[in-house]
């Protein structure tokens, strides 16, 4: 799936994708970020907006 349009995306299609790159090419969110060139602090911020935040431990965006 494509990261291009990320700010275009709708924040739960965004979660998945980001929650799946996570998973099978990233080992840490600024990674993905430097992949993908991502504005960090504005995928946390859209996708806390759906009540999820980045954990570094498990690698992933969970419901907090």
């Amino acid at each position: 799936m494509d990261l291009s349009n990320a700010h275009g995306l709708e924040s739960g299609i965004l979660l998945g994708i980001i929650n799946e790159k996570l998973r099978l090419e990233c080992h840490s969110l600024e990674e993905l970020s430097s992949m993908y060139e991502l504005d960090t602090q504005g995928v946390q911020d859209k996708l806390s907006s759906l009540g999820y935040q980045y954990d570094p431990l498990t690698n992933q965006f969970k419901s907090f």
